[in-house]
């Protein structure tokens, strides 16, 4: 992480941290799934609208919560978000029945938005040009942080506490988190803020320019082929007879190494490296390494250390992709007062993209008898995000 020995960055910090905190209440679930279903007797149907609750509510309404983060006031929002997660979170605790449990997801859901949309557009505003690529690329590493630390942290809470006391526990953190926000990050100075605009005006603004569209399809061919290799592993691995724990541990570092990739991009993007090169390379390699992966998947392929080391490599220079797009949204954006739009709309098309991506793989896989086809669906998925990079070089130099 950059240095922190300054209060613009300490404050950064606290951005981050906070996005953190609420990528933390995605990845809590996963590893309670189990218990949730014997303790209140949850169809796997349910499991599954549980677990998809929290994206459903980007891929419905991201550009929606973005306009209302920049209408309401950056830090403003986050809180309020931080707060929403906490409060669901607790009450979470207490829930007795599955259908309160699935209202509370998807009010977390909305507070999740809350926090992450706005945040960027804040980083933007409290460092300086020269260090915001790094920032920017440290912002990106929030989401598999979070997921990595509550499928590590997650199963040994739950077995030790039970579900109920991870849920307070989760909700605790999101308000303490609220309180080291509101103390440690300031208003920007309201000299630095571009005149406000309406609600309309920023959506046709956002809606009717190029590039908020090339880098939100973009995220969505990152997110889908993302979350349908590293979501099903898994069930991979388990079909493979390897335990449980085991199962965990490889699952959750083949997440947690795509913040390898979001760091390294803000460097480069720190150093000149032009952000369709790596938007370029992530998307490249992301389809040679799902094609070592899979391919022959039903044993005439790579040994399976040496397809797990693809898995590795596809995560992990994958993570080059959504770093180097949240850096090209700020440029991209028509305008300071529509950057939590812009990322908004970004995160809509994100959220679509991991809704679509594991059904398709699933389906391929259904067809095939195997997994040997899921290297083609995301190899075309790579190419498309190449022939967009290509746009995006264009539109930049425009």
């Amino acid at each position: 992480m950059p240095s922190t020995t300054d209060p613009s960055a300490r404050a950064a910090r606290l951005v981050f941290l906070a996005g953190v905190c609420a990528a933390l209440h995605v990845g809590k679930l996963p590893p309670a799934i189990a218990t949730l279903r014997e303790a209140l007797g949850m169809t796997l149907v349910e499991a599954g609208f549980l677990l998809s609750l929290v994206q459903a509510a980007g891929m419905a309404a991201g550009i929606a919560f973005g306009v209302l983060a920049d209408a309401m006031g950056l830090k403003r929002s986050m809180l309020v978000g931080l707060m929403l997660l906490a409060l669901a979170s607790a009450l979470g605790a207490a829930s007795q029945g599955v259908t309160m449990l699935l209202v509370l997801r998807a009010v977390e859901g909305f507070g999740f938005l809350m926090v992450v949309l706005p945040a960027p557009g804040l980083i933007r505003r409290l460092v300086d040009g020269p260090r915001l690529p790094r920032w920017l690329g440290v912002w990106g590493t929030y989401m598999p942080l979070g997921a990595a630390l509550g499928l590590l942290a997650g199963p040994l809470w739950i077995a030790a506490f039970g579900w109920r006391s991870w849920w307070l526990a989760l909700g605790m953190l999101s308000a303490a988190m609220a309180l080291a926000l509101w103390r440690g990050v300031a208003e920007p100075a309201a000299g630095t803020l571009a005149a406000p605009s309406g609600i309309v005006p920023r959506l046709q603004r956002t809606l009717g320019a190029s590039g908020p569209w090339l880098v939100a399809v973009s995220f969505a061919l990152y997110s889908s082929q993302w979350l349908a290799v590293i979501g099903f592993l898994p069930t991979i691995y388990v079909g493979a007879g390897i335990g449980a724990a085991a199962t965990a541990v490889l699952t959750a570092l083949a997440a947690a190494v795509n913040m390898v990739g979001n760091l390294g991009a803000g460097r480069l993007l720190q150093r000149g490296v032009a952000p369709p090169r790596l938007l370029a390379t992530g998307f490249i390699v992301m389809a040679l390494a799902a094609a070592a992966a899979f391919a022959g998947s039903e044993g005439a392929g790579l040994p399976p250390t040496l397809r797990y080391a693809a898995v590795l490599a596809f995560s992990m220079t994958g993570g080059m992709v959504p770093a180097t797009l949240f850096a090209v949204a700020m440029r991209v954006a028509p305008g300071e007062d529509t950057v939590s739009t812009t990322v908004g709309w970004m995160q809509q098309w994100s959220a679509f993209g991991q809704f679509a991506g594991p059904p398709i793989a699933a389906w391929l896989a259904a067809r095939a008898g195997g997994w040997h086809w899921t290297g083609w669906a995301t190899g075309t998925a790579s190419l498309l995000g190449v022939a967009l990079s290509v746009l995006l070089a264009r539109r930049l130099r425009g």
